[in-house]
């Protein structure tokens, strides 16, 4: 029998016949089945429900409030869409964003030091006007010194998150600013909440953990950004003596705003401010820049600054922020007037609100006045139905504070008069009886139990 190597002719019939087959053959074994890798951003979580918000939105006719572009510098007035408005959104207390000084400072850094100090102030980043400024922000709290970042997100997270590990615990207020929550969880720290502004549970969780943990961190707000109220910070610095913690006040909202020349939550209160261990504040606010700060002891800032990753690896804080900054401090300081216009405009604002029947939650008539809302679709409505009237203002919803507790959040200022904020008043009592029919008309309860809005809330960046 003779044996060829001439391959086997197939028609095309049995060549697709061969094929199919081989198809169908079970992979070798030694074949890994590749993995599937999500890859996709529209997987993230929550995404789905920011499309859908913005479908909700675009169905009821409500624009989404965030990201109002402004036209201009934003002081007591603005212009958003070609349109002058009463602006109640920006941060400004007192009235120093674009003052002569301030911007000529700004103008002279950069003509000096140029845009940026391009690198770690460590490495080459150094330049006096940080020690000037970190100085002058010391000499505000009466501490020994002071270390500046570019941002006070940015102070707060990496010094939290230095000065605290593992074998130790955070004590903060439920109403604390993100910025402190994610420090302690980068920490490694034990996280514990205590009711907001209820020291009496704080007293209680102390007296039963403290023994649990090595060192304890207790933090809260000199004043609360989304509420408006001052702690007890007498019985504060009583309970971090009693229990051996660090008291860490955030000042914020608090430096320029609280006390007779603006110094904060201890000239209000008439305390030594040697008394809080670790002061944070930013130059973002009262100080018309940009940029944040922990002043305390010698030791603290020695330490974070070799220490804390937000400082040490960071770029140092930009020549015109500095020096608009230290401008704005001067201001203050020589203008005093700023502080008392200030005070008396946020005290005007939060009687005739009152007066009006409007709620303010536990806001005290400092510079930041809630409108309570409760609903969150109501608040958005309300939100851009006072833009169409010539007043900006801002919706703060869920998750930036709790579920059916919704708010317009007022920024009062120095620079505003008592015409803008009775109008504001006048204008907001009208749109909350019209949004109320709107909304009850299609459907919508904006008293039942459940908030059928709070897929708004994605929407929300608290600052």
């Amino acid at each position: 029998m003779t044996i060829t190597n001439t391959p086997t002719q197939l028609d095309d019939a049995a060549r697709a016949a061969l094929l199919a087959r081989m198809r169908q053959r079970p992979a070798e074994m030694n074949t890994v089945a590749r993995p599937v890798y999500d890859t996709a951003f529209d997987t993230l979580p929550g995404y789905d429900e920011l499309r859908m918000v913005r479908a909700t939105g675009e169905a009821l006719g409500i624009a989404n409030p965030f990201f109002r572009p402004h036209e201009g510098r934003a002081g007591a007035l603005s212009r958003i869409a070609g349109q002058e408005v009463i602006n109640f959104a920006s941060y400004d207390y007192l009235g120093l964003n674009g003052h002569p000084d301030v911007r000529r400072a700004a103008q002279e850094a950069i003509e000096r030091y140029g845009t940026s100090v391009s690198a770690s102030r460590l490495v080459a980043g150094e330049r006096p006007f940080h020690r000037e400024l970190e100085a002058r922000l010391a000499g505000l709290h009466q501490a020994e010194d002071a270390v500046v970042f570019v941002s006070g997100h940015a102070a707060n997270v990496t010094s939290v998150a230095t000065l605290v590990g593992s074998k130790d615990a955070v004590f903060h207020d439920a109403l604390i600013h993100n910025s402190i929550i994610v420090g302690a969880e980068l920490s490694g720290a034990a996280r514990r909440t205590f009711a907001h502004n209820d020291l009496d549970a704080l007293e209680r969780m102390l007296a039963a953990e403290r023994g649990h943990y090595h060192r304890v961190l207790i933090v809260v707000e000199g004043l609360y950004s989304m509420d408006g109220d001052v702690p007890d910070l007498a019985r504060l610095a009583a309970l971090k003596q009693r229990f051996g913690a660090w008291l860490m006040v955030d000042e914020a909202h608090g430096i320029g705003v609280l006390g007779a020349t603006g110094r904060g939550i201890a000239e209000l209160a008439g305390l030594d401010p040697a008394l809080v261990d670790i002061w944070m504040g930013t130059l973002s606010k009262s100080f018309a820049s940009c940029g944040g700060y922990i002043a305390g002891s010698q030791t603290l800032i020695d330490y974070l600054k070799v220490s804390a990753p937000g400082f040490v690896y960071s770029v140092g804080l930009a020549p015109a922020a500095a020096g608009a900054a230290l401008a704005a401090i001067e201001a203050m300081e020589r203008e005093g007037e700023r502080v008392a216009a200030l005070q008396a405009n946020a005290r005007h604002f939060f009687e005739t609100a009152q007066a009006a029947g409007l709620s303010t939650g536990t806001a005290e008539g400092h510079a930041i006045v809630p409108i309570m809302v409760g609903d969150s679709l109501m608040a958005v409505l309300l939100s851009e139905r006072l833009l169409a009237r010539g007043v900006n203002v801002l919706p703060i919803i869920h998750p930036a504070v709790p579920h059916r507790s919704a708010r317009l959040r007022f920024f009062i200022t120095a620079a505003h008069t008592t015409g803008q904020l009775d109008e504001a008043v006048r204008v907001l009592k009208q749109e909350i009886e019209e949004s109320s029919r709107f909304l009850a008309a299609l459907g919508f309860d904006s008293e039942a139990d459940d908030d059928p809005s709070d897929a708004m809330s994605v929407l929300q960046v608290r600052t």
